[in-house]
C-alpha cells in the first residue's frame, strides 16, 4: 500500500494505491492524521488505485470520517473500483461516506 497526500484549494486529498491489508490499516490511519492540520475541515481519499480494503481498512475509513465530522467538516472519497465501491456496499458504509465517481465532484462537493 502506498499513500500519499497533498493540498489542493484548501482541501487535504490523500492518495491511497494497492491493498489495504489489515496490517496496512493502521499505517493509512497514521499517515492521513499526520498530514491533517487541525484547521482542516476537508479531506477527500482518492481510491482510484485501490485494489483491495480490509474490514480493518473500513474502520480506519470510518474513523477518518468520524474526526471530520466531529470538526463539522467534510469527508468524501472518490474513483472506487467495482470490487471496492462493493465492499462499501456490502458493508453499508455507502451510506456512512460519501462517495464520488471523480476527483474534481468530489472537491466540488459542498459545506466545506
Amino acid at each position: 500500500m502506498e499513500v500519499t497526500t497533498e493540498r489542493q484549494d484548501g482541501v487535504l486529498s490523500a492518495c491511497v494505491e494497492g491493498r489495504i491489508e489489515s496490517a496496512h490499516a493502521k499505517r493509512l490511519g497514521e499517515t492521513v492524521r499526520a498530514a491533517m492540520e487541525d484547521g482542516d475541515r476537508a479531506l477527500i481519499k482518492d481510491f482510484e488505485n485501490l485494489l483491495y480494503i480490509s474490514s480493518l481498512g473500513l474502520r480506519v475509513v470510518l474513523m477518518t470520517a468520524k474526526i471530520l465530522r466531529e470538526r463539522e467538516g467534510t469527508f468524501a472519497l472518490y474513483g472506487l473500483s467495482d470490487v471496492v465501491r462493493k465492499v462499501f456496499q456490502i458493508s453499508g458504509f455507502d451510506q456512512l461516506i460519501t462517495i464520488h465517481p471523480t476527483k474534481a465532484a468530489a472537491l466540488a462537493y459542498p459545506a466545506r
